[in-house]
């Protein structure tokens, strides 16, 4: 075409200059992939990733070791204080790291008595200003004297089934639900030991402690059988369940009588309510089956301690037979 500076179908010759870079193979690595992606829990910026980080935390968190006790100064302790209750405690085997007496006071028989089964049961005695027992009981009627208690060591939930295989016997065990009176804890306790059980589970909120009331109350069964601490009692029940052991749940309203267990020589967890509320509804869902102890009617019902004592008995019995 008259005008135009290139004739049709010539060949284009490249512009002069630096030549084009090529990619140097990226494009071509990069569509080959990179492998399967991995699973949710394995990416660190995942939810799925953070949730299982926190759940191990709080698995060894629930593992370590807990105590319920009032801080004094630096060290955890607690503190049984007045005359009467010292020597109550001292005679129940309560253990205890010293026995404070005020200095100036007036050694009548319970003082006496409560000198001599700490010097019989190696308790260190020691002599203090009468306003360091004051500090320490917070202005309480110490009477001059006052047991330094030191704070109960908890077992771990899973401990007490291990304690049953290894002694070789069917696990049994006792679970508190919402039981803040400690002095049930104690009878709990006691019968737990009497009967056969390998230990008692107490949640770690809202629940009566292991304390020197408690430990009264057991009649030295404390010492003879663990108390174990939980986290979460719920998480622990469904743990014993998967290690194969049924929920048995105690409450009036139970489908089965006492007397018609005849799950009672199977692996066993039995869980007792609190007497105003009984068991909380997750709880009571995660139960195998309610078991309930007949009554006549003029009686509404039975003391958590009693309660548990009774349907400890049968399950042994039925174990013995």
């Amino acid at each position: 075409m008259p005008g135009s500076s290139q004739r049709k179908g010539a060949i284009r010759k490249k512009p002069r200059g630096n030549p084009t870079a090529g990619s140097g193979g990226r494009v071509r690595r990069g569509l080959e992939g990179k492998g399967p992606t991995p699973k949710a829990v394995d990416r660190v910026k995942h939810p799925a990733h953070k949730r299982a980080k926190a759940a191990e935390r709080a698995k060894e968190r629930e593992r370590a070791p807990r105590r319920q006790a009032r801080k004094d100064g630096d060290a955890t302790v607690e503190w049984v204080y007045g005359r009467n209750p010292v020597v109550e405690a001292l005679r129940a085997g309560v253990p205890a790291s010293a026995l404070h007496v005020a200095e100036g006071t007036e050694r009548d028989a319970r003082l006496r008595e409560a000198l001599l089964v700490a010097v019989e049961t190696g308790v260190s005695v020691l002599e203090v200003p009468r306003t360091e027992l004051d500090r320490v009981t917070a202005g309480g009627s110490h009477q001059g004297v006052a047991l330094q208690i030191p704070p109960y060591e908890y077992a771990h939930p899973d401990d007490l089934v291990a304690r049953a295989h290894d002694l070789g016997e069917v696990p049994l065990i006792v679970a508190l639900d919402g039981v803040t009176d400690p002095r049930n804890l104690g009878a709990i306790t006691r019968s737990a030991a009497a009967f056969g059980a390998h230990g008692v589970v107490v949640p770690e909120r809202r629940t009566a402690s292991m304390s020197a009331s408690a430990w009264k109350t057991s009649a030295g069964a404390a010492a003879r059988i663990p108390v174990a601490r939980a986290g979460n009692l719920n998480r622990a029940l469904k743990s014993y369940k998967d290690a194969g052991l049924l929920i048995i749940g105690l409450d009036m309203d139970g489908a089965v009588e006492l007397p018609e267990f005849e799950a009672a020589t199977e692996p066993v967890v039995l869980v007792i309510g609190s007497e105003g509320k009984g068991l909380a509804r997750l709880v009571r869902e995660n139960c195998d089956l309610i078991v309930s102890i007949p009554m006549t009617s003029a009686a509404e019902s039975l003391n958590a301690g009693i309660a548990a004592g009774v349907t400890l008995y049968e399950i042994s019995r039925r174990r013995a037979s």
